[in-house]
């Protein structure tokens, strides 16, 4: 019996080994997504519980996690079965940050300053609705069945779209929402953030405070080989640093985004695997790195903190844009931008643009060239924090379209020559995108003036 119990003792310690180093390491992570995503869907778009727990959760594993949500102290927590808790809090002015145990939740903190645009002109350039434009080249019925056709039918769920917005010479053509969704509802952007950011070199590029063709600041580096790497490697993702990034594992990325308190510490403190230049590897912490070199370029947290804003979000009238921060107060640029989709639709409309707002200049026209450029390493795929369909991942996509992505297929894609931005927010990646944008630009090519409104 004694040699028995033994035997059943060492079966159990096993098995308690093996769920430590296997199971447990997960459950972190699980808790962390869920709880972020809970608070975050909750205080900044005002979703319910189930909602989110439907929608934005329903993930392998993440829909594992018991939530609950505090109203009266503006917090979610998450577990599974009751292991490994996680807390994330929102904060009025910065959102969402998923916080340790040794986050001191009483510390004050900084909030950026905002402005809102107040005049009496209509959407893109004014907070008023948009007039309504006919265009004799418009095949509307066409594109009226395009755009419906993105979305699952009742009882579905299969494209997961939540909303589309076609913007033609400034003039929304198109706009439909999923059951529950509207023009006021702020939908997570997530790697799109990675836009976000790189845009504000551009816009210090042109105030003659930055040069992305100089090596990045960082004193770190400066007694290694990647004393080498630029700025301008950084923005292409093909510094040669150390980095893994794949959601259906433990890896550098989710480590980062559920774990680390200084987001931007991460990709800096990794080794080079290869000379700048010659290998791209697309790393949301190389874009949490570049947030970081952004902090640097001011005396003050809040000059960093304003500076997202007034120079940018604020600037072009994204007033319900909010980008989150990582326990150290630093903007997550690699994942945590949230607005309306109208409001995504005006940072499509910025580029289309080529960096000028109503008549201001916020980025030299270069600028929008040089993120469009393929990077040498990326086979056409991606240039300076924004995707391309140079290399022709779209077949029947103009070749010249760029567009900012995002988990879940979200995308702001960016149609130089036809004039038009096209914004998809959503819940899958497996969704005929190329369907959606080739037939959207088809039916712009019409010479029959149809006069059927797009619902």
């Amino acid at each position: 019996m004694r040699k028995f119990l033994k035997i059943i003792a060492i079966v159990i310690l096993t098995a308690l080994v093996y769920l430590r180093i296997t199971i447990y390491p997960q459950l972190d992570l699980i808790s962390g997504f869920s709880a972020k995503s809970v608070a975050s869907g909750h205080f900044l778009d005002y979703r319910s519980i189930q909602t989110i727990q439907q929608g934005d959760n329903d993930i392998d594993k993440i829909d594992w996690a018991t939530n609950e949500i505090n109203n009266f102290e503006h917090f979610a927590t998450s577990n599974v079965h009751g292991i490994k808790e996680r807390k994330a809090i929102y904060r009025e002015g910065i959102g969402v940050t998923l916080i340790n145990d040794d986050f001191d939740i009483t510390k004050p903190y900084e909030v950026p300053k905002r402005t809102k645009t107040n005049n009496n002109l209509p959407f893109p350039y004014g907070n008023l609705d948009p007039k309504d434009t006919l265009f004799s080249n418009i095949d509307y019925k066409k594109l009226k069945s395009i755009v419906a056709n993105a979305f699952d039918k009742k009882g579905e769920k299969n494209k997961r779209t939540r909303a589309i917005i076609v913007i033609y010479k400034d003039k929304i053509i198109a706009e439909k929402y999923d059951t529950g969704f509207n023009k006021n509802s702020r939908i997570l952007g997530w790697s799109m953030t990675k836009s976000l950011t790189g845009t504000y070199f551009g816009i210090l590029q042109k105030q003659g405070k930055f040069d992305v063709n100089k090596t990045a600041p960082i004193a770190e580096w400066q007694k290694d080989e990647r004393a080498l790497i630029r700025t301008s490697d950084l923005l292409h993702m093909n510094s040669g640093l150390e980095w893994e990034e794949k959601y259906d594992k433990i890896c550098d990325a989710t480590k980062m985004l559920f774990q680390a308190e200084d987001m931007g510490k991460v990709q800096l403190e990794k080794r080079a695997q290869f000379p700048p230049n010659l290998h791209w590897n697309y790393s949301s912490g190389t874009t949490n790195l570049l947030s970081k070199i952004l902090r640097n370029q001011f005396k003050t947290h809040q000059e960093y903190l304003d500076f997202w804003y007034s120079s940018l979000l604020d600037k072009i009238g994204m007033n319900s844009a909010i980008v989150e921060t990582d326990m150290a107060g630093n903007f997550v640029g690699s994942s945590y931008g949230w607005a309306t989709p109208r409001d995504w639709g005006k940072f499509g409309l910025l580029y289309l643009h080529k960096g000028n707002w109503n008549g201001e200049q916020l980025f030299d026209e270069g600028w929008a060239k040089f993120v469009a450029t393929p990077t040498n390493t990326s086979k056409g795929n991606y240039g300076a924090q924004f995707w391309l369909n140079s290399g022709g991942k779209f077949p029947d996509v103009p070749r010249n379209m760029y567009y900012a992505s995002g988990f879940q297929g979200q995308m702001v894609a960016i149609f130089p020559s036809q004039d038009l931005v096209i914004v998809r927010m959503g819940l899958s990646e497996e969704f005929d995108f190329n369907g959606l944008l080739s037939g959207v630009v088809s039916s712009l090519s019409q010479s029959k003036n149809h006069k059927e409104r797009i619902d």
